[in-house]
């Protein structure tokens, strides 16, 4: 049997202390708190992150998101030029993705079938949402709970009916989180307003590792006085993490706000620039 799915809940668990904590952690302390020894922890956690624990605990120094907006600023315009390949990314060249009709949108999706489940992520549990042609909602609970997670995704689409069936979700949850180590296509359905997709489907082409900020997303999209509306559908975007909202930064280097909390923000960008620099 795989220990797979035990690492990638202690990897979880381990990065969620890390995020919590005022000052560094010990080797020894996160060992401790995961019942691993030392070695075996930082063995587990080298492999699954990329870098040692210690290396990953300076990515989340404060000044990082500065540095991350210095040094790996993504001009979107170019995103072709640049390349979305590397072996130390796990879903952005895998996932494909459609948008909803806008008439449909408007009509809250009344007629659509959403099926959810509850996955264990990198960032804590994660509900999933997809319909028949993919995921079309990510939800994190540790910071608001299960049920205000689910309440969040639902007033979206008030009018969809839902239906639980992780089951059916997994082989694309798989997909999309790396669970099974295998290179396979996790198709996304973006349902949203017009203008919110086009600014969702900018977000799909910063590289992991990189950031984009609100104002360079606008003039990609063709509304360069449309900072703050940008602002909003980056917020409203309802598949966190797969469309990479916490890649966008204010032009003051600024983390911005994060629907889920911006430890978690804070957390993503530490996460993918280790995998990133480690690959």
């Amino acid at each position: 049997m795989t220990q797979e799915p035990y690492h990638y809940a202690v990897i979880a668990r381990a990065i969620d202390l890390i995020d919590q904590a005022d000052d560094p952690l010990s080797l020894e302390q996160l060992a401790r708190d995961m019942r691993m020894s030392p070695a075996h922890f930082q063995r587990v956690f080298s492999q699954w992150v990329g870098v040692s624990p210690k290396r990953y605990q300076q990515y989340l120094t404060i000044g990082h998101a500065k540095t991350l907006l210095r040094e790996k600023f993504t001009t979107l315009a170019t995103a072709d030029a640049v390349g979305l390949s590397g072996s130390g990314r796990l879903h952005d060249m895998f996932l494909t993705w459609e948008a909803m009709s806008p008439g449909r949108f408007a009509r809250g999706g009344a007629g659509l079938t959403i099926y959810w489940g509850w996955f264990e992520s990198p960032f804590g549990p994660a509900l999933f949402m997809g319909t028949g042609k993919g995921i079309c909602g990510l939800a994190f609970a540790d910071d608001v709970g299960s049920e205000t997670a689910m309440a969040d995704m639902i007033t979206r689409w008030p009018k969809a009916d839902y239906v639980e069936d992780p089951m059916r979700l997994r082989p694309w949850v798989n997909a999309a989180l790396g669970t099974d180590g295998k290179i396979e296509p996790a198709p996304l359905y973006l349902i949203g307003a017009p203008f919110q997709i086009k600014v969702w489907e900018a977000l799909l082409q910063v590289p992991t590792g990189h950031v984009t900020t609100y104002s360079e997303i606008a003039e990609t999209i063709g509304s360069p006085k449309a900072v703050r509306a940008v602002g909003t559908a980056v917020g409203r975007n309802p598949i966190s993490w797969l469309i990479p909202c916490h890649r966008a930064l204010r032009k003051s280097g600024a983390l911005g706000g994060y629907h889920w909390g911006l430890d978690r923000k804070r957390a993503m960008l530490a996460w993918e620039t280790a995998r990133a620099e480690a690959s």
